[in-house]
């Protein structure tokens, strides 16, 4: 890609020191965490060590710094090696820390997001329910002020770092008959379920975090791919949440998290696009070496048509990405273009992993090489943080809106 376009010198000093990283520590242990579903604690708190858990965030934050496509270029590189690890630090990012930056009181900023942006605990989202999937809106968790707390009943589904994390985001209806309008956010804190893990490693509890009662992890969720990422449900009976846990406006709960899985989808964008690269690296490398008929197969032009679609498809798919985080990045509208990079390049992880094993023959169906892990790390992509259909809807408003407004 043109780096000039987007990149600086300092996006390349990033970009070689996550590839390194991903190379040394995450590759050797991606295919044991994967096999057993284990949490890759060691890299956590060696991720947190590099700055890896608050790239975008103020050094008085306790962030690293770096801009928007730097965080792009990490989640990337990550993914390149495992999924789990780049979603790792995409969901406790975008979805666990960038509400409270972005909607939090300057005192809610102090109090969490040194703690998270360092990577002392994981943060996580608490949107998806049971019943409310593709439809938000339907939101069944409540909220009701009582004696100034909120009382805070239900369950949420599918949550990033839910049995790992201590930091949550969630959503729950604080004025019902509202509908979206109704819906409010609150910072709500529970001790990890793996306390003798976290203490081993030093990172992931921080003791000064209030228990709240009430509010704990259910289910861990056995998943096809993402399999070294914590997924669990979140359970909610009674919760007493202080009322200055409230983030941001009461009834704006709804439209800030909108906001927040906008930017989200570029992050996905980025993870999908970094599993499509490791699948095509890994697919031109064995097609280079593996001889059929006397030569390398790479030489028949069956598999070598294959790698050039995928080398043009990721080279769209980084521009898509890209331009999506540059325009975020500096202050323009970005929903439809980060939905286009969304949609792209989920479909085309998809794509790109299925070629793999294809190219790979009979060996890319084993746990031999890392193709088949990364073929069922790609699928998700075209459902978490808004499915593949419900991009088109998004893509699809802003087309009307537009011809609309010229009208």
């Amino acid at each position: 890609m043109h780096d000039s376009l987007y990149f600086t010198e300092q996006h390349g000093a990033v970009r070689e020191m996550v590839r390194a990283f991903a190379r040394d520590e995450v590759a050797p242990v991606a295919a044991r965490h994967d096999a057993d579903s284990t949490f890759p604690w060691e890299n956590i708190r060696k991720m947190g060590e590099l700055g890896l858990l608050g790239v975008p965030w103020s050094e008085d934050l306790g962030g690293a710094g770096l801009d928007l496509l730097s965080y792009m270029i990490v989640i990337e590189e990550l993914a390149r090696v495992d999924a789990s690890h780049g979603l790792t630090v995409s969901a406790h990012t975008t979805l666990g820390t960038s509400p409270i930056v972005h909607f939090g009181t300057e005192e809610q900023r102090q109090r969490y997001v040194p703690l998270l942006a360092s990577g002392r605990v994981l943060g996580g989202f608490g949107l998806t329910e049971p019943d409310a999937g593709s439809d938000a809106g339907g939101t069944r968790t409540t909220a009701v002020r009582r004696d100034g707390r909120w009382i805070v009943n239900g369950s949420k589904r599918f949550i990033t770092h839910g049995s790992v994390g201590e930091i949550f985001v969630v959503t729950a209806v604080t004025d019902p008959g509202k509908g979206t309008k109704g819906i409010s956010a609150f910072i709500m804190t529970k001790p990890t379920v793996d306390l003798a893990a976290a203490e081993a490693v030093g990172v992931g509890h921080d003791a000064s975090l209030p228990a709240m009662a009430g509010f704990r992890a259910g289910k861990k969720e056995d998943k096809l791919g993402w399999r070294a990422s914590d997924t669990a449900e979140l359970v909610m009976e009674d919760v007493e949440v202080p009322d200055e846990n409230l983030l941001g406006e009461q009834g704006k709960g709804f439209t800030n998290f909108m906001r927040t899985l906008d930017s989200g989808r570029i992050g996905i964008a980025a993870l999908s696009l970094g599993i499509a690269q490791g699948a095509f690296e890994e697919a031109l490398k064995y097609a280079s070496e593996r001889k059929q008929f006397g030569q390398a197969i790479v030489n028949f032009q069956g598999v070598s048509f294959q790698l050039s679609d995928m080398a043009t498809e990721l080279e769209a798919g980084r521009h898509l990405m890209y331009h999506a985080a540059w325009l975020s990045q500096n202050g323009h509208p970005f929903s439809k273009e980060a939905a286009m990079a969304k949609l792209f390049c989920s479909e085309l992880a998809m794509r790109a992993t299925t070629k793999a094993v294809q190219i790979h023959g009979g060996y890319g169906y084993t746990k031999d090489y890392p193709v088949e892990r990364m073929m069922r790390d790609a699928k998700i992509c075209e459902i978490g943080e808004g499915t593949s259909e419900i991009q088109r809807v998004v893509i699809a408003r802003h087309l009307v809106k537009a011809m609309r407004d010229k009208g």
